[in-house]
C-alpha cells in the first residue's frame, strides 16, 4: 500500500468525511486566529476612545477655567477626577476610588494622554475589577492639572472569556458536528449505491433477469442505476443470443457430421458393395459443408469480438468482376452493372465474403437470372443483388439476418445454406460503417449493401 493509501482512508464514506472535516477545521482555524488577533483590540479600542472623550471633555472645562466640583460621567465611564500639580483634587465624580496607585500614575508630556490597567474597586464591599485609566495633564488658569478617567474593562473581559470558549471549546466541537453531519449524509446518499451493489453481488451468469433498484431522487446515482440495468439488458440480450448460437451451431455442425460418419460406418461395414469413388465425394461434399461453417463461425466469432483486420482501398466492381469470372457456367446466369470504380476502405476478405455470401443465397433462390450492381450514389458505394425467386415476405426481412435462421420455404426446398451467411454479411457492413437490408423488389429478393465511399 502506497503512502495516500495511507494517510486516506479507502472508504468513500471516510474520505468525504476526512475531506469536509479539514476544509471546515481550516475556515474555522483561519477565522479564531483572525477574531484573536484583532477583537480583543477592537474592544479595548472602544473602552480607550469612550474614555479619551470624556477626559478630553473634561480637560477642556479645566482649560476655561468653568470646571464644576462634580464631574458628570458618560454612560460607561464611571471615574473622572482632576487633580492640581500639588496633589488637590479639584472636580472628581461621586464614589472615585482613594488609590494611591491612580494619583501615582502621571503622563510625561503636556496634552498626551497615556493609559494604564488597574484592578479597582468603586466601594470598599465591591470586588475589585479590572479598568483602563487614563491620564491627561493639561494647561489651566490655575496652573498645571491632570485629569484621570476610567472605565471598566469587566464587559471586555467577559466578551474575550466566550471567544476564547468558542475557540477553544466550540471550535472541535463544531468539527465533530460537521464530522458526524457529513458522515450521516453521505451515508444517506450512499444508500442507493449499496442496494445496488448488493443486487448485482447476487446476480449470476444463471440469472440475468434481475434490475437494480433506481432511485427517484433524478440524481448522478439514478444514472449510474438505470445505466446498470441498461448494461444488464445487454448481457441478457447476449447471453440468450450466445446460448442459442451455441444451439444452433451444435445443430447445424451436428448434421453433416451425423451424415459423414454414417457414409463412412456404412462404407466400412460393406466394403465390397460400396461405391468409394460416389462415398468420397459425398464425404468431401460434407466436409466442405463442415469448413464453410467453421469458416464463417470463426469470422462471426472475429467481428463480435471486434478483432483488427488489415484494411485498404477495395474497389468493389473488381471484386464483383472477380465473383463472376469465378461463377461463369453456374446453374442461374449472372448479369453485372457497375460502370465506374467504387472504391471502400476494409477488408478484402470480408468484403469478397460478403459478395460471396449474397451470391450463393441468390443462386439458391432465383429463378432464371441474377442482377448485380455496384454504383456510386451521394458519396456512398451501393452494391445490390437482386433474384427473381420467390421473394422474401415483409414480416421475415429481418428474421433472414438472425443466425441459423432458414425460412420455411427454403427448407422445404432443402436448398442447403446453414443460416449464417445473410447475418455474417450484414455484420461484415456494419463493421465497415455501411448496412445490409432487403429492399421492396418484385419478383424475388433484393439486396442493398451500402458503404461509405473512400475518398483519397
Amino acid at each position: 500500500m502506497g503512502l495516500s493509501g495511507r494517510l486516506f482512508p479507502r472508504s468513500i464514506r471516510a474520505r468525504m468525511t476526512m475531506a469536509a472535516t479539514l476544509v471546515a477545521a481550516m475556515v474555522f482555524v483561519g477565522a479564531s486566529i483572525l477574531t484573536l488577533a484583532t477583537v480583543p483590540e477592537n474592544l479595548r479600542g472602544v473602552v480607550y476612545t469612550r474614555v479619551e472623550l470624556a477626559v478630553r471633555r473634561v480637560a477642556g472645562e479645566a482649560r476655561m477655567g468653568t470646571l464644576p466640583a462634580v464631574l458628570q460621567t458618560p454612560s460607561r465611564v464611571l471615574l473622572l477626577r482632576v487633580v492640581s500639580e500639588t496633589g488637590e483634587v479639584r472636580a472628581s465624580s461621586p464614589s472615585f476610588p482613594e488609590d494611591p496607585r491612580i494619583t501615582a500614575f502621571r503622563p510625561k508630556q503636556l496634552d498626551t494622554p497615556e493609559t494604564t490597567e488597574l484592578r479597582l474597586s468603586r466601594h470598599p464591599d465591591e470586588p475589585r475589577t479590572n479598568y483602563l485609566l487614563m491620564a491627561l495633564t493639561v494647561r489651566t488658569p490655575q496652573g498645571p492639572m491632570t485629569v484621570y478617567g476610567a472605565s471598566s474593562l469587566a464587559d471586555v473581559e467577559r466578551a474575550l472569556m466566550w471567544i476564547h470558549i468558542m475557540v477553544f471549546i466550540g471550535t472541535p466541537l463544531i468539527l465533530v458536528i460537521v464530522a458526524l453531519l457529513t458522515w450521516a449524509a453521505v451515508s444517506y446518499a450512499l444508500r442507493p449505491v449499496e442496494r445496488v451493489r448488493a443486487e448485482l453481488a447476487e446476480i449470476t451468469g444463471q440469472d440475468l433477469s434481475r434490475r437494480v433498484p433506481v432511485p427517484d431522487t433524478g440524481d448522478e446515482i439514478a444514472d449510474l442505476a438505470a445505466t446498470t440495468n441498461d448494461t444488464l439488458d445487454r448481457l441478457e440480450r447476449s447471453a440468450e443470443t450466445q446460448r442459442r448460437f451455441v444451439a444452433d451451431a451444435s445443430h447445424e455442425l451436428r448434421s453433416p457430421i451425423s451424415a459423414l460418419r454414417a457414409q463412412l460406418e456404412v462404407a466400412n461395414s460393406y466394403p465390397d458393395e460400396t461405391d468409394w469413388p460416389v462415398t468420397g465425394a459425398r464425404a468431401l461434399a460434407a466436409a466442405d459443408r463442415l469448413t464453410g461453417i467453421i469458416d464463417e463461425l470463426l469470422m462471426l466469432a472475429k467481428l463480435d469480438a471486434g478483432a483488427l483486420t488489415q484494411r485498404r482501398v477495395v474497389d468493389m466492381r473488381r471484386l464483383a468482376e472477380d465473383q463472376l469470372r469465378r461463377r461463369e457456367g453456374s446453374r442461374v446466369p449472372i448479369f453485372l452493372d457497375a460502370p465506374r470504380a467504387a472504391p471502400v476502405h476494409g477488408s478484402p476478405v470480408q468484403l469478397d465474403r460478403l459478395l460471396t455470401n449474397l451470391l450463393d443465397n441468390a443462386t439458391r433462390h432465383a429463378a432464371s437470372r441474377i442482377d448485380v450492381e455496384v454504383l456510386v450514389r451521394d458519396g456512398r458505394v451501393v452494391v445490390t443483388v437482386t433474384d427473381d425467386g420467390d421473394g422474401i415476405a415483409p414480416k421475415d426481412r429481418e428474421r433472414v439476418f438472425e443466425r441459423f435462421t432458414r425460412l420455411e420455404s427454403a427448407r422445404a426446398k432443402e436448398k442447403g445454406g446453414s443460416g449464417l451467411g445473410l447475418p455474417l454479411s450484414r455484420e461484415i457492413a456494419v463493421a465497415h460503417g455501411g448496412a445490409l437490408v432487403v429492399v421492396d423488389h418484385e419478383p424475388g429478393a433484393r439486396f442493398e449493401a451500402v458503404f461509405p465511399l473512400h475518398r483519397p
